[in-house]
Order: C-alpha cells, then sequence, then structure tokens
C-alpha cells in the first residue's frame, strides 16, 4: 500500500544559510497542501554560537546559545509580520539590554522557567505557531575547538570564524555532547536529510560531532544531501572546491554520509564576484567529475539568489529537496 504522509524532511545545520532553507521549505508544510506535496519538517540546529548577544547569554546564564534556533523559528513562524518582527527586534541602547535580541531573552527567560532549553524551545514554537519542529542538536553546553593548519589550536566559533588560517579539524567540548531522542526518531523516520547551506566547519559539521548523529544519519534510509556553499568563506574554506566540502564532513562524520551534493550553476555577475574578491571570496568551484569519484550523485541548479549578497534561493533550493524526499519515500517504500 502506498504511504500517502507528508514527506518526512530534515534540515541539519545552523546560521542563515538553514534559516532561509526553512523558509522555502514552509509552504509546503502548510494546512491544504497536496499530499503529493506536504512536508513534515524538522529542523536540528547547531548550539555553539559564542558571539553576539547569545554568547553574552551563555556567559551569563548558562544557557545554550537562542540565536540560531531563533532565527529558524522566525522562519518557520505562520505569523511572519509583527510576532517575528518581535522576536528579532534588537535593542539599540540600554545598559545590559543592548545588542541583545527580543526572541533570544525571552528563551533565555523561558529556559530559567521551565528549567530545560528544548522545552523553552517548544514553547516558543507554539507562541508563534511554527511549521514543523525544531531541536538543538545537543542539550550539552559545548564549545567549538578548531585545530589549524599551522598546528595551533583555537577555541570558540567566534575566534575560529575569524581566523585566516586553514582548518584542518573542529571538535566540541566536551566531547561527549548527547543527541536529544527526538532528534534521532526524525532521522531515522526522514525521507530527506539536508546537511547546509551554511558555514562548513561553524554551522554544518558541529551537528555531526554530537555523539550518535553520524551514525544516525547512516542508517536512515532517507536520501542525504548537503547543499555546497556558493562562495568561500574566507579562512574558514578558502580555495575549497565543493568535492573539499564533501571531504570534510566525510572526515568528521567518521566515514561516508552522503548520496547527493546539490550545486549552483547560476552565473554569478562580475560586479558581485569582484566585489567578493575583494573580501577574498571567490565562487566554489563545482568539480563535479571528483565528486563523482567519491561516490555521490549530484543535482545541480540554478540555486543563488542574487542581490547585495550571494544566497541560496529559499524557493529554489526547497523544491530541489522536496524532488530528493520524493526520491526517498519511493526508497523507504521499496525496503519495506
Amino acid at each position: 500500500m502506498e504511504d500517502s504522509s507528508p514527506l518526512r524532511v530534515v534540515a541539519i545545520g545552523g546560521g542563515t544559510g538553514l534559516s532561509a532553507l526553512l523558509q522555502g521549505l514552509k509552504q509546503y508544510g502548510k494546512p491544504g497542501e497536496p499530499a503529493a506535496l506536504a512536508v513534515d519538517l524538522t529542523a536540528i540546529v547547531t548550539v555553539t554560537d559564542d558571539g553576539g548577544s547569545s554568547g553574552r547569554l551563555r556567559r551569563e546564564f548558562d544557557v545554550l546559545p537562542p540565536g540560531d534556533i531563533r532565527n529558524c523559528m522566525v522562519a518557520l513562524s505562520e505569523d511572519s509580520a509583527l510576532l517575528s518582527r518581535l522576536f528579532q527586534y534588537r535593542f539599540q541602547s540600554g545598559r545590559g539590554l543592548k545588542g541583545h535580541s527580543f526572541g533570544n531573552l525571552f528563551l533565555m527567560a523561558l529556559t530559567q522557567i521551565m528549567g530545560d532549553f528544548t522545552e523553552a524551545v517548544k514553547a516558543s514554537s507554539e507562541v508563534l505557531k511554527i511549521t514543523g519542529h525544531i531541536y538543538p542538536s545537543t542539550n550539552t553546553n559545548v564549545a567549538l575547538e578548531a585545530t589549524l593548519a599551522n598546528g595551533s589550536t583555537v577555541v570558540g566559533e567566534t575566534r575560529i570564524s575569524r581566523s585566516r588560517q586553514k582548518i584542518q579539524s573542529v571538535r566540541l567540548s566536551p566531547r561527549r555532547a548527547r543527541p536529544l531522542p527526538a532528534a534521532l526518531s526524525a532521522i531515522a523516520q526522514a525521507d530527506v536529510i539536508t546537511l547546509g547551506p551554511g558555514s562548513l566547519f561553524t554551522s554544518v559539521i558541529p551537528n555531526l560531532l554530537v555523539e550518535g548523529i553520524s551514525s544516525a544519519i547512516r542508517r536512515s534510509p532517507a536520501v542525504k544531501v548537503y547543499f555546497v556553499n556558493l562562495m568561500w568563506q574566507p579562512g574558514e574554506t578558502t580555495d575549497f572546491r565543493a568535492s573539499d566540502h564533501i571531504r570534510a564532513i566525510h572526515k568528521h562524520a567518521g566515514g561516508k554520509l552522503l548520496d547527493y551534493a546539490a550545486v549552483n550553476i547560476r552565473p554569478i555577475p562580475l560586479a558581485v564576484k569582484k566585489r567578493y574578491a575583494r573580501e577574498l571570496a571567490l565562487p566554489v568551484e563545482n568539480d563535479i567529475d571528483a565528486i563523482f569519484k567519491m561516490g555521490l550523485k549530484v543535482m545541480a541548479g540554478k540555486l543563488a539568489q542574487l542581490s547585495h549578497k550571494v544566497r541560496h534561493d529559499p524557493a529554489v533550493t526547497a523544491a530541489l529537496v522536496l524532488k530528493l524526499a520524493q526520491e526517498g519515500r519511493q526508497r523507504r517504500n521499496s525496503q519495506t
């Protein structure tokens, strides 16, 4: 009997890349969608941010960083107007308030009241009437550490992002950070699992370092796809080709993890490339032959949204995810 339930999508990452993807996928999670298009959406979000408002709250209250999760909640909220604007509102003045976003403070207060960050996220999600589910990749208050090409160690996501030395590897401190059972369950039941788009070493890979996440992804019958970054991230992925991103993911995941690489084939205008080049960033080279040799398939599309910044187009990216979810559902049905 054919499974007509909503397609199950698990999106893993952090930063603006993940929230943009969720914004595109939200339209498929709304009631009234045809069964062939409906999506049951789960986001698993990195919790290593230590900068800005999130970093201050981590240090002062010993809570998980709320920023990336706040952005995901806003992206998936039913009311993208007033409540979303409220959660994204950043105080411009006030002793102790300046620089904080209301949503971060709201999540921190709920965590203190409820005694658990995950429950605070769940309650906040109900307030915003979000489409889908959002889970931190771990409830452990972890820091990110990196070993650089020169052999030095850098501690903290912010310092790692600012480093101009090539990153050899990253790890969590403490090493043993346990995932949420609900996140593992979503991975096991997924039709498609997405990694990225987003910063490779500070938004995508940290999720894979949480104990049990990589092995759960590997065991899942879902189609696994990585959205290759559009541009270098200076220092973090300078000179990285598409295959280098995938190689880093497999290295930190302890072996092959991915089925697909999703790459952009929309040309980036010369003026935009020149502006990025001044910041030592160039478009990522799609070395497709090397990706094939790694045992992956390639999905190519006009994924870039070109404005002041080069970003993944939420609608185009979401449509590609939906196509892969349908393939994943067929794969799952053929195994049962």
